[in-house]
């Protein structure tokens, strides 16, 4: 028997091991992997509780798979997030805490996530955005996919209605936003949804398993979601955030400026009003995202693959609305850590039950190559997710780490402070350390049974778990010192 034979064959026999307890091999010799991805989204869809989001189709892929209630990213920055989530390695590992370092300039021969399926028989594809999309000399990842990428390259600010004729009048008066009355493909993620679409047809054709990636741009700014998806928002009933208010006793060094929205303001705060159209702005563009995931769904379908393919549902990192008046991401508190993850293998047990354990987006490299029975490769830092999907109940892990440097888009080679965060189910430790010496310069807690807005910080008045948690972030990312370049 030929090397790749043999080892599809004994793939396929892992993935029977694999899925006992799941239900049963799915048709085929191998599953296919549907993994779609979000940009800036944070875990406030239907599925998670937050009906003033509108999100069918995501919901229902929630229903028919395992939601993950306490996910979390690595890093709230696109690029770290989704070098961390591609390799299986933590920030610290890849040595990447910023926008323009390619994960092939700190680890030239590391195997992604995609490019590990390649290895191993799949035929991979890239529709849309994945890995990091601009300010650098490589763009994407070429070498995990078997076809060039597609709409993958680009600025946020790049994605302009593209219509027959002079586009429609903008109908809102707000930095960063537009209205426009436009059909779904006039922007990106409505023509990513019909080439994603066009792909599943062809491989559907090839008859060889595949790891197709779908990468949405939204809810990412610009707020340019069609009109239509704006008019089911009453701007009126947009909840405003809970309070604009810094963390009762935190620190001024887990804040930041909030550059990605506010400089478009010009130096002045945004107004009730403001925030209240921000927001329903942010919820337009998730509603337009929703739909061309339920497109791309709904073909999966129709096609009749759903029984022979593992559909992943996440996003790099979440999102700040005005919560302790901050927008965007690049913080370590829970609305930037958090993300949604939403795994859907053909035969669940349990189906629509959520998993409570706290578990990281480098899980996903290992969870999927157990799942379709190929090898882990030795370098991976996250554990299987395997257990969760099993048994709801399992815990994975007892706590996720996300960080943060400081600055927050910092200049030169290092960061001058790094913020590591541990969220277990009830509480969040953040404690910020001087990069060169290792002194800890500001700790956080949080308590998420009493105040899951994370309002006060109370690490002052509580010593003992300060210190019991702060053992159990040392375990993962010691105190080191970091001498500056000679």
């Amino acid at each position: 028997m030929k090397p790749r034979s043999l080892a599809l064959a004994l793939g396929t026999a892992l993935w029977g091991v694999a899925l006992a307890g799941l239900a049963g091999p799915p048709a085929g010799d191998k599953p296919n992997v549907l993994f779609l991805m979000a940009d800036d989204l944070r875990p406030e869809l239907g599925c998670y509780g937050a009906g003033h989001v509108i999100s069918p189709n995501i919901d229902r892929l929630a229903k028919r798979g395992r939601m993950f209630e306490h996910a979390y990213c690595q890093q709230a920055l696109c690029n770290p997030s989704r070098a961390s989530m591609l390799t299986g390695l933590r920030p610290d590992s890849l040595g990447i805490w910023n926008l323009p370092t390619h994960l092939r300039q700190r680890r030239p021969g590391i195997v992604t996530l995609p490019q590990h399926f390649r290895n191993n028989g799949y035929f991979t594809e890239c529709v849309g955005k994945i890995f990091h999309n601009w300010r650098q000399d490589i763009h994407g990842d070429p070498q995990s996919w078997s076809v060039p990428q597609f709409m993958h390259y680009a600025r946020h600010d790049d994605d302009k209605p593209r219509v027959e004729g002079k586009p429609p009048g903008n109908e809102i008066k707000l930095p960063r936003s537009t209205i426009r009355d436009v059909p779904d493909e006039a922007y990106f993620d409505g023509r990513i949804a019909t080439r994603a679409i066009e792909s599943l047809r062809g491989l559907k054709k090839n008859r060889k398993p595949f790891f197709l990636a779908v990468g949405f741009w939204k809810p990412h700014l610009p707020f340019n979601a069609p009109k239509r998806y704006w008019n089911l928002y009453d701007p009126a009933k947009v909840k405003l955030p809970e309070s604009l208010a810094k963390p009762a006793n935190g620190p001024d060094i887990a804040l930041h400026d909030s550059r990605e929205l506010l400089r478009a303001f010009g130096g002045r705060k945004p107004s009730t009003r403001d925030i209240r159209e921000l927001r329903r702005g942010y919820y337009a563009a998730t509603t337009y995202m929703d739909a061309q995931v339920g497109r791309v769904l709904d073909e999966l379908d129709r096609l009749g693959l759903r029984d022979s393919t593992i559909v992943v549902f996440t996003a790099d990192h979440g999102f700040h609305l005005g919560e302790h008046s901050l927008w965007c991401k690049t913080s370590n508190y829970e609305w930037d850590a958090a993300v949604p993850l939403i795994i859907a293998p053909p035969r669940l047990g349990k189906r629509g039950a959520a998993s409570p354990s706290p578990v990281e987006l480098l899980d996903l490299y290992p969870t999927l190559a157990e799942l379709c029975g190929l090898a882990k490769p030795t370098h991976l830092e996250g554990a299987s997710l395997v257990p969760a999907l099993k048994d709801p109940l399992a815990e994975v892990k007892p706590f996720a780490i996300t960080q943060h440097p400081r600055p927050a888009y910092y200049t030169g080679k290092e960061p001058e402070v790094m913020g590591y965060s541990l969220r277990t189910r009830h509480h969040r430790y953040t404690e910020w350390r001087n990069w060169r010496t290792g002194e800890v310069v500001a700790r956080e807690l949080y308590d998420h049974q009493n105040d899951p807005g994370e309002n006060k910080n109370v690490a002052a008045e509580s010593a003992r778990r300060v210190q019991v948690l702060s053992r159990k972030l040392a375990k993962v990312h010691p105190v080191k010192r970091h001498p500056a370049d000679d």
